[in-house]
């Protein structure tokens, strides 16, 4: 088993491009190095800086590696896949300059308001709409593949349209996408985390570790709290606090050989400034004692 261990900035609370909620870029690489993470996803595009030169600048001072980018929007329509792709293009530019940035991760849309919770798209589609949904899927897989060589991971996320076990299993029939597989969003969305990566390791590429809070979850579901709210309400909580038994997924790991990239986000937002840094050191320091230290103390 290889585990390589990085952060997202989404563990900062940062959610968008530009917002005056979120923590300033700098600080947040500079509280990623300070925690003792050596790797990153970028985050959303136009928040750190974007061009190559600029942003290998920022990261190699702080001995951090760039490994993946992320493509997030409605995947279920043509016309908008045709401007995801044109953002592909644009940030594969970029990405094609770090050697260790060899993932785009995908995700849909939501169909709930993010900080509303009201309905914006259908929540299930028929079989036409599902197999727009795969083609476009494929016409991304295949673009990043064949014109940049990078490999893109679907991420299966709540409230989106492929968020359950029984969707994510559908989706695995009907493509050969490996699976950025997120421990945390599986449980919101009524999974076991533990028992889907043991049944379905050989098409889990990439890891997001977070964890789900059971007592928040509920509160969500009772309350009909949106996603923005569940998260402001601490939904997704430290590794070894919530309902993903991590010790556990991390022998299931072992035992299935597992090499790849495990990506820590505690989803945040808003983030006090004081908030992300103990949290991301804490995390470091536990997944650090249940084994997946290959990338704390040095680069990969």
């Amino acid at each position: 088993m290889s585990v390589n261990l990085g952060i997202a900035p989404c563990s900062w609370g940062i959610w968008f491009p530009e917002d005056e909620k979120q923590t300033p870029w700098n600080q947040c690489l500079d509280e990623i190095q300070q925690a003792g993470y050596h790797a990153i996803e970028l985050g959303p595009w136009g928040y750190l800086p974007n061009q190559s030169e600029r942003l290998k600048e920022e990261l190699e001072k702080r001995n951090i590696d760039l490994v993946a980018t992320t493509l997030m929007d409605d995947l279920t329509s043509d016309q908008n896949v045709d401007k995801m792709i044109q953002q592909l293009d644009e940030m594969a530019k970029l990405q094609v300059q770090f050697s260790t940035a060899k993932y785009v991760v995908l995700i849909d849309a939501t169909y709930t308001d993010l900080f509303t919770g009201e309905l914006i798209r259908p929540k299930e589609l028929n079989d036409k709409e599902w197999n727009s949904f795969i083609r476009n899927i494929n016409r991304i897989k295949d673009h990043a593949k064949e014109k940049y060589g990078l490999e893109t991971v679907y991420h299966p996320h709540g409230e989106t349209h492929v968020e359950t076990e029984e969707q994510i299993e559908r989706l695995l029939k009907d493509t050969d996408i490996q699976l950025c597989f997120d421990t945390g969003h599986h449980v919101y969305s009524g999974g076991d985390p533990f028992s889907f990566i043991k049944k379905h390791h050989d098409r889990i590429g990439y890891l997001h570790i977070k964890n789900c809070d059971a007592k928040v979850k509920n509160q969500k579901q009772e309350k009909n709290w949106s996603l923005a709210e569940a998260v402001k309400e601490n939904i997704f909580c430290e590794p070894d606090q919530g309902v993903v038994d991590v010790r556990a997924i991390m022998e299931v790991l072992k035992e299935t050989n597992f090499d790849g990239w495990a990506i820590v986000e505690q989803d945040m937002y808003p983030a006090p400034l004081d908030k992300p840094l103990p949290i991301a050191k804490r995390t470091r320091e536990y997944l650090e004692s249940v084994g997946m230290i290959n990338s704390v103390s040095q680069n990969v």
